[in-house]
């Protein structure tokens, strides 16, 4: 398998610490993995501005040896990127998959996705009413010392302004495209990723285990479902 560059786009918050635990392992196995800071606290910053920061980390390398991989908001600035540059292969992590020219702010409603973790949290036991709670939603697989970690950082800001600004693609690239779903996702539940895969994209989604941040909670099993990606022949 030839050399691949792997890179790493974060959520809400921008951060690119989220990928700090996966990056060494894809460089283990002989793989580049650039990890991107987002202009996520930037509130003059749209998605073609997000774009336009990944599209200078992807630099002069080769686009078609250049795998994309977006967690969750990053969902939104991927395929402008990808409409921009032809590169190997997309896989959204957990990410909010947008149609041509929708906000952020409008996929909530559109994708009924306040509804679908209500329904996740009433059969799971979890009371749907209960205030938000970052541990319980986000970091509830995520091992002790790297929430630990995370908290130390202190909290990323995220601007409303992207929220507002439209995924400015006429269609889906036409770049073979993957789904990751993590099967423990409270956020984004995995049975309406599914949905939403499939109705936007006609696109079966595999699933593997931990939750909304699988980055943190299962970075080997994510980090091996990215090479298998490889090995089926999906890039380049």
């Amino acid at each position: 398998m030839r050399r691949r560059t792997f890179i790493l786009l974060p959520g809400a918050g921008g951060s690119a610490w989220y990928w700090h635990l996966v990056a060494p392992i894809l460089e283990e196995q002989g793989h580049e993995a650039v990890t991107v800071d987002l202009p996520a606290a930037d509130d003059r910053a749209g998605l073609l501005q997000y774009a336009d920061v990944v599209v200078d980390a992807i630099g002069n390398r080769a686009p078609r040896n250049v795998v994309l991989v977006a967690q969750s908001l990053a969902g939104f600035t991927a395929p402008i990127v990808c409409q921009k540059i032809p590169i190997g292969l997309l896989v959204l992590v957990n990410a909010m998959i947008p149609n041509p020219n929708e906000t952020p702010g409008d996929w909530w409603e559109n994708t009924s996705q306040p509804e679908a973790k209500r329904r996740a949290d009433e059969r799971n036991g979890r009371d749907p009413e209960a205030p938000f709670d970052l541990l319980t939603t986000f970091f509830h697989d995520v091992p002790q010392p790297v929430i630990d970690e995370a908290m130390a950082q202190g909290e990323q800001r995220q601007s409303e302004a992207v929220f507002g600004t439209p995924c400015a693609i006429e269609a889906w690239p036409s770049i073979p495209t993957r789904i990751l779903v993590g099967c423990e996702d409270r956020f984004f539940p995995a049975e309406f990723q599914r949905r939403v895969a499939q109705e936007r994209l006609g696109i079966s989604a595999d699933e593997m285990p931990g939750g909304h941040l699988v980055a943190l909670s299962q970075p080997t099993a994510l980090a091996v479902q990215l090479i298998d990606y490889l090995e089926m022949g999906n890039a380049g």
